[in-house]
């Protein structure tokens, strides 16, 4: 595995490069663009994907001014799930033609796949438009993007929607999936594009987003995000995972209640996708590995050494850092 993703980044920083001389070959041969304000092109309709393209629809379904509707443009490679949602959502196809009409483009396709419509589809893009990607790894995406951007007229912005399900695909996506839940927002830390400040741009993209119903907009480097991210979630599924390949797990019915649902919800998962999301964050993900282990490894030497003070104590240092952790997430909303 670790071949072929380096492999892959070898690919992309080719992909990029060749890029680079497209963006700059069609600087020279087009004539500039003009996007359509609030329209919307969404690339890849699972269950993240199309949670948007459904909450655009909605919010375009309920618009009670014309001038405020959002026209929205789908991209799906899957030929049945790209006909139900035309049929349900009323959207047209997202094609060359029809890309530089949109104001905002969310990539929600797996990381790498997100790269490979992005170099295709740049030079199609308008200019100042607004392209973000929804994928739960920034580092390997924000500095591809990031440097693919710098020779083309729009912005990229990477995002993480903190909101989600243990399901997967169209079937499973709610237009009411992002309400109320945390948006992560990395920037580029510069730009050759003086008009195009960070704040300015986020605070474009949240106006953008206010359909989708986002709580708040949390600001983090790539490098910030990725550490986060292998603690709260990508650990969680696979501690998850793990734990239900004890075979008590194939007899829990009768036996089990809150504890045993809330740790096995995401035990269930794309293997693919969630395969790639940990490659991409190795590093950081096997460190909280090694440091999940070594806690564990505490408990289970007090418990063959029959020593009931020591487990105590781990028991009482692992409930009052979970209380101090929610006492300053409190402080902070």
């Amino acid at each position: 595995m670790t071949v072929i993703s380096a492999q892959h980044n070898q690919n992309a920083q080719q992909d990029a490069k060749q890029g680079t001389q497209q963006g700059a070959d069609t600087q020279q041969n087009q004539h500039p663009t003009a996007f359509i304000p609030r329209t919307i092109g969404v690339v890849g309709l699972g269950l993240i994907g199309g949670s948007f393209a459904k909450a655009f629809a909605a919010a375009a379904q309920n618009s009670h001014n014309p001038s405020h509707s959002t026209q929205l443009y789908i991209y799906e490679r899957n030929p049945n799930t790209r006909a139900l949602a035309l049929d349900e959502l009323g959207c047209g196809t997202l094609t060359p033609d029809t890309i530089p009409f949109c104001e905002l483009i969310i990539l929600a396709l797996y990381p790498h796949a997100n790269q490979e419509w992005l170099v295709r589809n740049a030079q199609y893009i308008s200019p100042d438009a607004l392209v973000i990607d929804t994928a739960g790894v920034k580092r390997a995406t924000c500095d591809y993007c990031f440097s693919l951007a710098k020779n083309y007229p729009w912005h990229f912005i990477g995002c993480h929607p903190m909101a989600g399900t243990q399901y997967s695909g169209f079937a499973h996506a709610r237009a009411n999936m992002f309400n109320k839940a945390p948006m992560v927002v990395c920037c580029a830390d510069n730009t050759t594009k003086p008009q195009a400040d960070a704040h300015t741009l986020a605070a474009r993209l949240q106006k953008l987003l206010d359909p989708c119903g986002f709580a708040s907009y949390c600001n983090a480097t790539p490098q910030f995000h990725d550490q986060q991210i292998a603690y709260t979630s990508q650990l969680a599924h696979v501690v998850s995972n793990a734990y239900v390949k004890s075979p008590a797990a194939q007899m829990h019915k009768g036996f089990s209640a809150g504890s045993y649902k809330d740790l096995t919800r995401v035990a269930r998962l794309n293997p693919v996708m969630w395969c790639e999301l940990f490659m991409d964050n190795r590093d950081n993900l096997s460190h909280e590995i090694d440091l999940l282990i070594h806690e564990l490894a505490r408990y289970k030497q007090a418990l063959d050494d029959a020593d009931a003070e020591t487990l105590t104590q781990l028991l009482e240092q692992g409930d009052a850092l979970k209380r101090q952790a929610e006492r300053k997430a409190e402080k902070s909303s």
